[in-house]
C-alpha cells in the first residue's frame, strides 16, 4: 500500500482542466499505478486532498493566478467536500462558475455533480 506524498497528490489534482473532474478513488488509483502498488492509502490520500485545498486558497488569498483547482476532486459518488474551505457551497459555486450543475440534496446528504461521470478525467 502507498502513502503518498501531498506533492504528489497535488501533482495530480493539478492536472484536472477545466470542464474536467477526478474522484478521490481515481486519485488513489492514478497515485498507486505510479508508484507501483496495488492501492493507495484511502486515509492518507483524503487527508492530503484537503491540505492541497487549504494551501491553494492561501495561494490565492496571497495572489496567486495559478492554483490547484481543487474544487474539481470530488467524492467517488459525485458528491462534495464539505471539508474542503468554504465547504460544498463553495466548491458547488466555483463548479458552477465553470458549468457544471450542482444538484442540491435533500436531508443529510451532500449536493452532488449532476452526470459527473460523463466527465471524469480517463484514468
Amino acid at each position: 500500500m502507498l502513502i503518498p506524498r501531498p506533492r504528489d497528490v497535488d501533482s495530480l489534482m493539478r492536472t484536472v482542466r477545466k470542464g474536467r473532474l477526478i474522484t478521490v478513488g481515481q486519485l488513489r488509483k492514478l497515485l498507486a499505478a505510479r508508484a507501483g502498488a496495488d492501492q493507495a492509502c484511502p486515509l492518507c490520500t483524503g487527508i492530503f486532498v484537503r491540505i492541497v485545498a487549504e494551501a491553494a486558497e492561501e495561494d490565492r488569498r496571497s495572489g496567486k493566478k495559478r492554483v490547484t483547482p481543487y474544487w474539481r476532486t470530488v467524492k467517488d459518488d459525485g458528491s462534495l467536500n464539505d471539508k474542503f474551505p468554504g465547504g460544498a457551497k463553495a466548491q458547488a459555486q466555483r463548479l458552477t462558475e465553470e458549468g457544471f450543475v450542482v444538484q442540491s440534496r435533500n436531508g443529510n446528504r451532500r449536493p452532488r455533480v449532476r452526470d459527473f461521470d460523463e466527465r471524469l478525467v480517463d484514468v
